[in-house]
């Protein structure tokens, strides 16, 4: 309840609201959430259909929590309203049964490479083109559809790949760090990780991959299944073991790293929690806060950044990744309109909320378009996924890289 009274409803929230900002409706804005939290909790409110659909249509963007003047953590306040309501509220068979098994797959690296398997077989035989062109998938529920849409292309090397438990510094070494492989990030874009590593190396740190590394939980805590991602988080503590030989654990998405440095407060009272989140750092922040030693040639380009919600608000990172892309020599870095409004992904939103979400991702998309980027820079796997995903809606095509992959692809 006192974070519930933190909110003084004075409205700088929102315009920073994608929600709101889509249907100018009050109890679609972070303060009208904040009212009906406190309905909830005065038991003047029940958990019904309505009230659920207005913390679902929540993207946990977390803009509002930059844009708020009195600090109010309104993070902390959706997710433990969300577990209330998983807790509580009986979803309807299809809903629940589309959460179970997006849950059951989307933190299981292992599932994921399986599934990778024939993904990669319904591109490839043109099954794929042949259904988008037929209408079929007209014939799903949306919810499907948009699984379908999201789905990327692969090739065998990718779903091949494999990371290294070590790889020692080149030059003079620095010191030490651990990476953080994630779920969606090594089986969907182990390029990412390679190049994290490449980097990292470059710029004199061994650098260790622990393995049998599972889910960090962050999908789980911002869907209202704390249980299941405390779970997640106690495991990987676990996995990684001593921390003292590390300088950081080195994390490259954003909706992971998040999660990763509030592991003191999900794990509340586990001091080994404690100390693991404070050795976490987002890539970008890390290299960001370090005197660069690596070579870099000319990469003559126009890259857009796209501000992932969960670097720039929830762990207020924005100037770093600008601060490294632009030591390339030759690389022309474009601010995107707007550039810090979410584009619709929000981890599994896009999934459960398809239609907001393409809503509030074509407003993105329109803003990147028209910069006319030859790169989209984004440090967040759902957010290329989403924004991909439009683009090919509409015929248009933009090469999307986390901004590692371009540091890498500039390494002497």
């Amino acid at each position: 309840m006192d974070l519930i009274s933190d909110c003084v409803h004075c409205g700088f929230c929102l315009p920073a609201c994608p929600t709101y900002t889509s249907w100018g409706l009050e109890t679609d804005s972070p303060r009208g959430r904040i009212d009906l939290m406190k309905g909830l909790h005065d038991g003047k409110l029940e958990l019904t259909e309505n009230v659920v659909a207005h913390f679902d249509q929540c993207l946990g963007c977390m803009g509002c929590v930059t844009a708020c003047p009195s600090g109010v953590r309104y993070d902390l306040l959706i997710e433990s309203t969300r577990a209330k309501i998983e807790a509580a509220y009986p979803r309807a068979p299809a809903d629940r049964g589309l959460r179970e098994l997006v849950f059951a797959t989307f933190p299981y690296p292992q599932r994921l490479k399986v599934l990778a398997i024939p993904l990669f077989l319904y591109a490839k035989s043109g099954l794929q083109a042949l259904v988008r062109k037929s209408g079929l998938l007209k014939l799903l529920p949306p919810q499907l559809q948009q699984l379908e849409k999201l789905s990327p292309t692969l090739t065998m090397e990718e779903i091949r790949a494999k990371l290294p438990p070590f790889t020692p510094a080149k030059g003079t070494r620095r010191g030490t760090v651990a990476v953080i492989a994630g779920c969606v990030q090594r089986t969907f874009f182990p390029n990412v990780n390679a190049a994290t590593i490449n980097v990292l190396s470059a710029e004199g740190f061994d650098v260790i991959v622990p393995g049998d590394q599972g889910c960090c939980g962050a999908l789980s805590i911002h869907s209202g299944r704390d249980g299941e991602a405390k779970k997640f988080a106690g495991n990987l503590v676990e996995t990684f073991g001593n921390l003292d030989a590390l300088d950081a654990v080195i994390i490259n998405a954003a909706g992971c790293g998040s999660t990763l440095k509030e592991y003191g407060e999900l794990l509340h009272g586990d001091e080994n929690a404690r100390a693991f989140a404070a050795k976490v750092k987002d890539i970008n922040e890390f290299l960001g806060g370090i005197e660069s030693v690596a070579q870099y040639r000319p990469l003559p380009m126009r890259v857009a950044y796209h501000d992932a919600c969960h670097l720039a608000h929830a762990q207020r990172i924005r100037e770093q990744p600008r601060k490294l892309l632009r030591q390339i020599p030759g690389l022309e870095l474009i601010e995107i309109p707007q550039g810090d409004q979410c584009c619709g992904s929000a981890g599994v939103y896009n999934i459960f909320e398809p239609a907001s979400a393409a809503e509030i991702g074509a407003r993105k998309v329109d803003n990147v378009v028209s910069v006319a980027p030859d790169v989209l820079a984004s440090a967040n796997p759902g957010c290329t996924l989403q924004i991909a995903s439009i683009l090919a809606e509409r015929g248009k095509t933009i090469l999307a890289a986390h901004p590692i992959e371009i540091l890498d692809a500039a390494l002497v």
